[in-house]
């Protein structure tokens, strides 16, 4: 699933749904508590671009480094797995092995 806000950048969402095969929800104006994960992502963040900074004055190699170390954070919610490594997981998991 995808819970978003109520924002212009989601207008297509029945396509994304579609395209997905996943169900789109909206939270509520203002209950970003609904969004938990989101607003977790972005307190990681704001540890490394303060609130406030403009982002433009942000490199991409800066985002990119900001990535990594979030990706490769263990967290609770994953069995103190990181993204990267919960990724794979579930990766091969789902592969299929070819038989020669």
């Amino acid at each position: 699933t995808i819970t978003a806000d109520n924002g212009k950048e989601f207008a297509k969402h029945e396509e994304i749904a579609q395209k997905l095969e996943i169900k789109f929800y909206f939270c509520k104006p203002y209950h970003s508590w609904e969004r938990g994960a989101n607003e977790n992502t972005n307190g990681l963040i704001r540890h490394y671009i303060p609130k406030g900074k403009d982002f433009s004055e942000v490199t991409n190699k800066q985002i990119k480094w900001i990535e990594n170390k979030l990706n490769n954070r263990p967290r609770k919610r994953l069995g103190y797995l990181t993204p990267n490594e919960k990724f794979k997981q579930i990766i091969n998991q789902n592969s299929v092995a070819f038989a020669s």
